[in-house]
């Protein structure tokens, strides 16, 4: 007892118990808005951050998964930034080793912009950095496909006006339904299947993905990453009709060609076969003018060539005439060629036989046999005058040879363990060793006293 009262003592975690347990009882779920600042992104996944004003700040977290222990809520479609203003929703808890209050945030979206808008914005920012919208990328349509596949919902307005106007402009083209729904959390993973699946469904030339017009939040699917990527991949070309004229989505920028409406593309897909069939009749009209004026051309010159013909009898005649007459003349001139050969044999046979070679033969043979000799002689002169050459530079090289001048009482001595060798009593230092080479064998040896001598006996030295 204190002064009448009884008095609890209590220890700082049980206080902090307490007041956790009042702060989480009285602020359940609540609003706050304020600028996010010191954000952090650990490995674990968590988001931690400081929401203030111009007045105050309060500690802030968003778990990874689940988001936020009390459950009902689900992460932003945004990328939360350093210095974003936005509204959260939150519960107010205490954090008992440190003994300090945060809020443990279950919803986030920015001020003044939706999350669905400002996701999209980031979203259509990441994949145009990618590439994915590049012009570059895009596939042309086939002109007059077999089969369309469409990915929408199967009841309602849109896949009826894709069929009038198929039925309308080419009957024949076969319509390929895969169903999905097209709003909804369900419906991206729906999509991206669908999509998928027409890949490898036999005959499909192009692809239509369509739904009406709606809200932001409608239109969600059709924003998705994965149903973007799924567009992207696909190596058939994909029409999106998504929405009214002046929406605009994911899929739109993705696709390989943006259809205001789904009706629009269903025109875009095929022709008008009434508009073909005019064409046809146009072009085969144009055939047709062509190729009589082309056969009336070609009658026109062959009645020209017919009157400049000759008859080919006469023709032949005056070539048989010719070839008779060339044939003759070809005859005389072999025969007196013959003759003039036959002549010229004679003549070289008889000059052949005065020039007989044998003789020349041994006239050159004789020549060769004296050149042998005398080239034997200039080898055998050259070769002494090489060996006295030889003989005498080898005296003056060993006249110039160090180790000559070594056996001649003169020595080489090196500073050691650089190995300068010593010129002037100044390159070395008391203390220093020295190798000294002799004529045969060296020395090794410290310098104990330098003597300079003076630079006229130097000089004289070095000459020596």
């Amino acid at each position: 007892m204190d002064n009448g009262y009884l008095r609890e003592i209590l220890s700082v975690s049980a206080l902090n118990s307490r007041i956790k347990a009042l702060l989480e009882e009285r602020f359940a779920s609540l609003w706050v808005e304020g600028e996010v600042s010191n954000l952090r992104r650990p490995a674990s996944g968590h988001v931690y951050f400081t929401l203030k004003d111009a007045k105050s700040q309060i500690r802030a977290v968003i778990f990874r998964n689940p988001f936020g222990q009390w459950g009902g809520g689900r992460p932003a479609g945004f990328a939360i930034e350093e210095g974003m203003s936005v509204v959260c929703r939150a519960h107010l808890t205490v954090y008992p080793p440190r003994g300090e209050y945060q809020l443990l945030i279950d919803a986030v979206e920015p001020k003044g912009l939706g999350a669905l808008q400002k996701a999209f914005e980031q979203l259509k920012a990441r994949l145009d950095a990618e590439g994915l919208f590049d012009p570059s990328r895009k596939k042309n349509l086939p002109f007059l496909p077999a089969r369309i596949g469409v990915v929408t919902s199967p009841t309602g307005a849109v896949i009826r006006d894709i069929l009038t106007v198929t039925r309308r402009r080419f009957p024949s083209v076969d319509i390929l339904i895969a169903p999905v729904r097209v709003q909804g959390a369900e419906a991206p993973a729906e999509i991206i299947r669908a999509l998928d699946d027409l890949q490898l469904a036999p005959g499909v030339d192009v692809i239509i993905l369509a739904r009406g017009g709606g809200s932001l939040e409608d239109l969600a699917p059709f924003n998705d990453e994965g149903v973007a990527r799924a567009i992207a991949r696909s190596r058939l070309p994909v029409i999106s009709a998504v929405g009214h004229e002046t929406d605009f989505t994911i899929a739109d920028f993705t696709a390989d060609l943006r259809a205001a409406t789904p009706s629009a593309a269903a025109e875009l897909a095929v022709p008008d076969r009434a508009k073909l069939a005019e064409t046809v009749e146009t072009l085969h009209l144009r055939l047709n003018r062509c190729s009589r004026q082309q056969l009336e051309r070609l009658r026109r010159r062959i009645a020209e060539w017919a009157e400049r013909l000759r008859d080919p009898k006469r023709r032949l005649a005056d070539i048989r005439l010719a070839l008779d007459d060339q044939g003759e003349r070809m005859r005389l001139a072999i025969d007196h060629l013959r003759e003039v050969r036959r002549r010229e044999c004679i003549t070289l046979g008889v000059r052949l036989a005065h020039r007989n070679p044998q003789v020349r033969i041994a006239e050159r043979l004789r020549q060769i046999d004296q050149l042998v000799k005398t080239l034997g002689t200039v080898r055998e002169r050259r070769d002494e005058q090489r060996k006295n050459r030889l003989q005498r530079a080898m005296g003056l090289l060993d006249s110039l040879s160090p180790l000559a001048v070594l056996n001649r009482g003169y020595s080489i001595t090196r500073r050691l363990p650089d190995g300068l060798i010593l010129r002037r009593a100044e390159y070395a230092a008391p203390g220093d060793a020295i190798a000294v080479r002799l004529a045969e064998g060296s020395l090794h040896a410290a310098v104990t006293e330098i003597r300079r001598e003076p630079k006229e006996d130097v000089h004289v030295q070095r000459k020596i």
